[in-house]
């Protein structure tokens, strides 16, 4: 390790950010956090059920047609207490999430780990001409989501050297691409591994009013799409306008630190890599081809001598001609998390194959079983998850708070665009002190996800108003896991760049996309536009009784 890749000592700071420093590093780990949820749920629950805590659900029914009546019930209950102790293997293997992000992470773990990834993201900004370098250092950095890790790790320190090469300032580019990954964060073009964890925590959520809701990973699509659009001018004109102006001239040269072919701009992609991305990019379009075979039925039977194969009955679409088109594609949707399995495994392969990355079938399996390792710290997670998730709907406090905060709101008035908007602000600050995505939203959407059902909201824009507050906010909170490492790639620049340096560059692109994601939230909820195929901003409950 040389001393410009040293990790960085972290000055404390002062004023607000020093208290959100101090305060959130005051914070347990997420798993902990849950812990002391799961003991305080407890505490509630009993007091609940003594008082006497109930609600009419909103769509049960008894018999005699009289509205079924939900009554806390305290978490100290024999029976609550041995189901949650023998159905444990159960309720954290069926915690939604947790098989959608694992079948999902099979495939980009053999795309990251044979390099596709970090090639794609390289051959997209290397050749950008100058003017243009930042928007496409962003673009690339929204869409490098799809990579997780993976555009930290590569991204960001390569669009500093690629700035420096330009006669730019580096932090100039180190801060475009931060923006992007991070403050980006659900930007994209297309949906992805945090659709699916999103989504899979939402559907649980939804279990609490509607059992048979399943989760569309493709249910943001259009907003996420749409967020990519607008935050792409912002991060341009905030990194050439503002913070371009502030650091000034870059006199220091092309390239600090490293300056290995991986960190080159001007370095030619290997044949191999350029062969890779080729190979990588047709398994892309066969998979794509794939699906819509099964999906379209582009010829009226497939047959093999005397046997009918499809018949004019694609596996991903339902024929029922009185259901609505985007109700005829629910297989097709509910196959996407399987289809990026086989887009990112395919690619992966591919690009390894002609990389030389992977030379043999026992390469591609170990690279799938790295992703697996990758997950260890979120499988821990996803148990704490669950179990909190179970014991919200065992003890009713998550109808039962979703219905009274639906009648609240209802009585004052405020209009749901406003309500949305307060939603994507109370998001943000909360990022300011936990930084997982999914462990904010298990613990959130319990209540945020029923309470906006009831008020004719649907799941996937409750889903999207969260996502705009949690990634807005990434890019100022030191508790970030990738500030510091952020921070050790702008000192490779420039060595006294501290905390508060990165910080106060920072801070310009959250206040602007927080703005921004608040407006395109409201406006999305006030023109009613869809989120996604087959995903609208209305949602009507069913019938008391179905």
């Amino acid at each position: 390790m040389t001393k410009a890749d040293a990790p960085a000592t972290q000055e404390r700071q002062t004023g607000i950010l020093g208290w959100i420093e101090k305060t959130g590093n005051k914070l347990p780990d997420p798993v902990i956090i849950f812990a002391w949820l799961i003991l305080i749920l407890v505490a509630i629950s009993i007091v609940a059920e003594l008082f006497g805590v109930s609600v009419e659900h909103p769509v049960r029914v008894n018999e005699d047609g009289t509205p079924v009546i939900e009554e806390a019930r305290m978490l100290v209950r024999s029976e609550i207490i041995e189901g949650l102790l023998v159905r444990m293997p159960t309720i954290f293997t069926s915690f939604h999430p947790l098989g959608y992000v694992l079948v999902v992470m099979l495939g980009a773990g053999v795309a990251e780990r044979a390099g596709l990834f970090g090639t794609a993201m390289r051959a997209a900004v290397r050749n950008a001409p100058r003017f243009l370098l930042t928007p496409v250092v962003a673009l690339v950095a929204m869409l490098a989501n799809l990579a997780a890790d993976a555009a930290y790790v590569v991204l960001i320190p390569l669009a500093g050297v690629i700035y420096a090469a330009a006669g730019r300032h580096p932090i100039a580019g180190i801060a475009a691409a931060f923006a992007g990954v991070s403050g980006g964060f659900s930007a994209n073009l297309f949906p992805g591994q945090l659709d699916a964890l999103l989504f899979g925590i939402t559907e649980a959520a939804v279990g609490t009013l509607v059992a048979d809701w399943t989760m569309n990973i493709a249910g943001n699509w259009f907003f996420i799409a749409a967020m990519t659009l607008i935050y792409l001018p912002i991060i341009w004109f905030v990194t050439d306008a503002i913070i371009e102006k502030r650091l000034g001239a870059w006199t220091g040269g092309a390239v600090a630190g490293s300056t290995s072919a991986e960190d080159d701009p001007d370095a030619e992609l290997t044949p191999g890599q350029k062969k890779g991305l080729a190979h990588a990019g047709l398994a892309v379009l066969a998979v794509m081809f794939l699906w819509l075979f099964l999906t379209i039925d582009l010829v009226e039977a497939v047959t093999f001598g005397a046997v009918s194969v499809w018949n004019g009955n694609p596996p991903l679409l339902n024929p029922d001609p009185a259901l609505a088109p985007a109700q005829q594609l629910v297989p097709f949707f509910s196959s996407l998390v399987a289809g990026f399995l086989f887009l990112f495994l395919a690619a992966g392969v591919a690009y390894g194959m002609a990389a030389g990355t992977i030379k043999t079938h026992r390469d591609t399996v170990e690279m799938m079983a790295g992703g697996m390792k990758d997950m260890g710290y979120y499988l821990v997670l996803a148990f704490a998850a669950a179990y909190f998730v179970e014991l919200f709907n065992q003890s009713n406090l998550g109808l039962i708070a979703a219905v009274n905060g639906a009648g609240a709101i209802e009585q004052s008035g405020l209009p749901l665009p406003i309500v949305l908007g307060l939603i994507v602000i109370f998001a943000g600050i909360l990022n300011l002190f936990v930084g997982s995505a999914s462990a904010k939203w298990a613990f959130m959407a319990p209540i945020l996800v029923p309470m906006l059902m009831l008020l004719g909201v649907s799941p996937e824009m409750a889903t999207a108003a969260y996502r705009v507050g949690d990634s807005a906010t990434n890019i100022i909170t030191p508790l970030m896991v990738y500030f510091p490492l952020v921070l050790v790639f702008a000192r490779r620049w420039v060595p006294e760049f501290g905390i508060g340096s990165l910080t106060a560059a920072m801070v310009p692109y959250s206040l602007w996309l927080l703005i921004s994601g608040i407006i395109l939230t409201i406006a999305w909820v006030f023109l009613g536009l869809p989120l996604g195929p087959g995903a609208e901003v209305g949602y009507t409950l069913p019938t008391a009784g179905q």
